[in-house]
């Protein structure tokens, strides 16, 4: 069969909602790239009660809203069984992001169709890639219980965390996932937010891959991938040229969700105290002041302006003064579909 996969920019659409959840904020892991920050986002578990009523709170009936639950590790939390199934009678599409651990027997606790899929975070195709970030003996429990997902009828997604650590190991995966039936492969690009804005800064660690080299190896990584059957999707990163800058808190419903109540619009801003809005007695508070929405309407020639602000290291510039690279929304993707 003949194959010219091609990467297509998945542009922001009207109504789009995704609410990403934290249910709990503990791990069993302590991976050196984690974005959780305990000093923001608390060290709370949700009760299942009070996870029933903030379903309530975010869903909308005549909308298609994506639910991705998430920690910490969520399988942790004794009652996940439960929620995915409260979510899933309230008509959310319902995404588990684990480590791999799969707690409480989680495969004997739902079935396949009570969840929509079940990702696993893998950040190397080996031991001596993935383990050195994501702790000891990560590798082999996460992908032999991923493929117990697969065999047990769950679609299953497999998410890579690409860094100078481990984006020379990256274009071994696409083999890997097909032999063992993976369907769906997130790029991920790391984030200057939690553990990794602290050991940037601490112990001089480059965490971040320049643009040549993204743009040489990721979107040749996820060609392969998709000439296996394997639909790929990745952070655009970089505009192309003449490519309209759009922000997701303008043009996109997405709620990222902690247990302390706190709800951004945008993942980079995590690490401080500028959610939008705030969960208090059950309902969503929008907040006034100087918050993140307030950066959303500006445009700046380097595109993100919270990549500006937060990460302004990431941005080089021409001799002229513009950027070498203009920033997308760092929710915007790009994908690759098989052509089957």
């Amino acid at each position: 069969m003949s194959f010219d996969p091609i990467a297509r920019t998945v542009g922001f659409k009207p109504g789009e909602r995704n609410v990403f959840l934290h249910i709990l904020t503990a791990c069993n892991l302590s991976c050196r790239h984690c974005y959780i920050n305990p000093e923001q986002h608390g060290n709370i578990t949700l009760p299942q009660e009070t996870v029933h009523r903030w379903l309530r709170l975010f869903r909308q009936p005549d909308k298609e809203t994506n639910l991705i639950l998430l920690g910490g590790e969520p399988t942790m939390h004794p009652d996940l069984a439960t929620i995915i199934r409260d979510a899933k009678a309230m008509d959310y599409r319902v995404t588990v992001d684990s480590n791999g651990y799969l707690f409480h027997n989680l495969l004997d606790a739902v079935t396949p169709k009570e969840l929509d899929y079940l990702s696993f975070s893998l950040d190397g195709p080996t031991p001596e890639v993935n383990d050195p970030i994501r702790g000891q003996g990560v590798f082999a429990i996460c992908t032999s219980n991923l493929q117990k997902a697969i065999a047990s009828g769950f679609t299953c997604s497999l998410i890579y965390t690409v860094s100078g650590l481990n984006i020379e190991a990256l274009h071994k995966m696409p083999a890997l996932l097909e032999q063992w039936g993976v369907k769906r492969f997130f790029i991920q690009v790391i984030g200057l937010r939690g553990k990794p804005a602290v050991e940037t800064a601490g112990e001089n660690i480059d965490w971040q891959v320049d643009p040549h080299k993204w743009l040489e190896i990721v979107p040749r990584v996820a060609t392969d991938a998709a000439s296996r059957g394997i639909h790929v999707i990745y952070p655009k990163v970089y505009l192309d040229s003449g490519e309209v800058f759009e922000c997701a808190g303008n043009v996109a419903e997405n709620y990222f969700v902690f247990p302390n109540g706190r709800v951004y619009q945008c993942p980079l801003c995590e690490d401080h105290a500028i959610h939008s809005y705030m969960i208090e007695d059950d309902q969503l508070v929008h907040l006034q002041g100087l918050n993140e929405q307030r950066f959303f309407s500006l445009s700046i020639p380097e595109g993100c302006v919270m990549n500006k602000l937060l990460q302004p290291e990431n941005i080089s510039y021409n001799q002229d003064g513009t950027p070498t690279h203009r920033i997308s929304c760092c929710l915007l993707k790009q994908e690759m579909r098989p052509n089957n």
